[in-house]
């Protein structure tokens, strides 16, 4: 597998966010300096200027940028970082992408739909933007997501490895923006997977942290008692510096969410030596047996834990104690979506055919004994799992992230998603235990030719053990993917052909 080299960047685009903090705190590289490069780079792989729909030879990440937006605040972190020194916040100077479902006061916020393109424009922050702006971030702009961030594949997307094939979903704009190089940091939402799936389609990192841990105020939600905001990076160690300021301040408490217990301080850097891994169970799970995974995936997750092995760890095979039921999930995030979309229905005919449909549908979604029968039964599928991991000693599942590489683009989105949707299969189950999983490339198929993902599980509240053996297994063994070169990186923006 081919890894990229901090020491052979060139252009401070390719910098990540902890090598572009250390730039920035050692006055080598000014703030301004960094979104300039982070500017010409979107100019040169978005493939033109944002569009709703995209086009079949764009990578299209962007719903919209925010240039003069930017250069305010670029300027405003220089002087803070002269004025603070090592005081100033690690993440002052940092250019991120927001998906568009994060609200920012005085701007838009649209969820990728016409039925918010007109006039929706956010009345205050998000919890999330506040504390990142608190830390001197500079907006670039907000990212695509699959309309309403009901869907895996966030087809006005192009994947920056083959711009035919999906970069992912429902947070596929912020994997592609990534992946690309245009950005070295975004957030995303993770309700299904949405964090998890772009990251292992587009070959960078996510993390969905325990349910609750960041909250969910002011960002348009899918599922309430599923959604998960979360930072999404080319390395997990430049997440978890994200996830440090996202989380700060605390978790909202709801009928929902309760707070889950503090999770201490995050790493950022790998345990030092051979043995990163020493004293650490690590259960590889295999997929459920209606989930077939690609060679490819396969190769990976045998490649993760044979890199486990050599780290130090103990890998046992396992059989899962219990399978979630995608009949409940849906049943329940069906329920949950109509309660915030049925406030549209007068203006059903502004959504894509494929939300349109979903949404006829789950307008019936059950009645609401057998939600909360499902919901008792989710609890049950948690209180298995967690008593399983701790009567087994096991610290951490290994498993794929999704049983894929990138499947084909559809432009447009197809009318209706498969049922049951095959990019969540693996994903959706830690959506419904609440658990915090760190999702990592493993490695590029040899036969795809396309990036494969493996995901680490933890119990809930366990994200800093999880974040050093991500790190460790990433920094020490698996490295990251190079980014891939564009064929159109010179097209202009604006060019014509590009929105329909």
């Amino acid at each position: 597998m081919a890894h990229a080299s901090s020491s052979a960047v060139t252009d401070s685009a390719d910098l990540g966010v902890l090598e572009a903090a250390a730039e920035l705190r050692a006055r080598r590289l000014s703030a301004r300096e960094l979104l300039a490069a982070v500017l010409a780079r979107i100019e040169a792989r978005n493939g033109g200027a944002p569009c709703f729909d995209g086009a079949a030879d764009a990578v299209n990440a962007w719903a919209r940028l925010y240039p003069e937006r930017a250069e305010a605040e670029a300027r405003a972190a220089d002087e803070r970082i002269a004025r603070e020194g090592p005081a100033a916040p690690l993440l002052c100077g940092i250019p991120i992408g927001l998906k568009d479902l994060y609200s920012v006061k005085g701007l838009p916020v649209t969820a990728s739909s016409r039925v918010l393109a007109a006039g929706n424009v956010a009345a205050e922050d998000s919890a999330v933007w506040a504390r990142l702006a608190a830390n001197g971030m500079v907006l670039v702009g907000h990212t695509h997501t699959h309309e309403f961030a009901f869907g895996g594949t966030c087809d006005q997307v192009g994947n920056p490895w083959a711009l035919d094939r999906s970069a992912g979903g429902s947070s596929g704009g912020s994997g592609a923006a990534l992946a690309a190089g245009m950005v070295p940091a975004a957030t995303g939402t993770d309700t299904a997977g949405s964090l998890r799936i772009p990251a292992a389609l587009s070959g960078v990192s996510s993390i969905k942290a325990t349910h609750g841990r960041v909250p969910m105020s002011g960002v348009i939600p899918l599922a309430a008692s599923f959604d998960h905001a979360g930072p999404m990076a080319r390395s997990l160690a430049d997440g978890s510096a994200l996830l440090t300021a996202m989380a700060a301040g605390g978790a909202e408490t709801t009928p929902l969410m309760p707070p889950p217990a503090s999770m201490g301080n995050l790493p950022s850097t790998p345990t030092p030596g051979t043995g990163a891994l020493e004293g650490l169970r690590v259960a590889l799970l295999p997929p459920p047996r209606d989930v077939e995974l690609d060679p490819d995936v396969g190769d990976g997750v045998d490649g993760a834990a044979a890199a486990c092995r050599r780290l130090g760890a103990q890998v046992i095979e396992v059989e899962r104690p219990v399978v979630a039921s995608l009949d409940d999930f849906y049943l329940m995030v069906g329920v949950e979506v109509w309660s915030f979309h049925e406030r549209f229905a007068e203006r059903a005919e502004h959504y894509r055919p494929f939300l349109r449909e979903i949404l006829a549908g789950v307008s019936e979604a059950g009645p609401a004994a057998e939600y909360a029968r499902a919901q008792n039964r989710r609890t049950e599928l948690t209180a298995v799992w967690e008593r399983w991991l701790a009567d087994e000693n096991i610290h951490l599942l290994l498993e794929a992230t999704v049983p894929m590489p990138a499947p084909p683009r559809t432009l447009g989105y197809e009318p209706v998603l498969p049922a049951p949707d095959p990019l969540i299969r693996l994903t959706f189950a830690w959506d419904m235990t609440g658990f915090p999983a760190v999702a990592l490339p493993a490695e590029v198929g040899t036969r795809s030719g396309l990036p494969v993902g493996v995901s680490l599980i933890a119990p809930r509240g366990r994200e800093a053990p999880l974040l050093q053996a991500g790190i460790d297994l990433q920094e020490h063994e698996l490295g990251q993917p190079r980014l891939p070169s564009l064929s159109h990186g010179s097209r202009p923006s604006g060019a014509p052909g590009l929105c329909s």
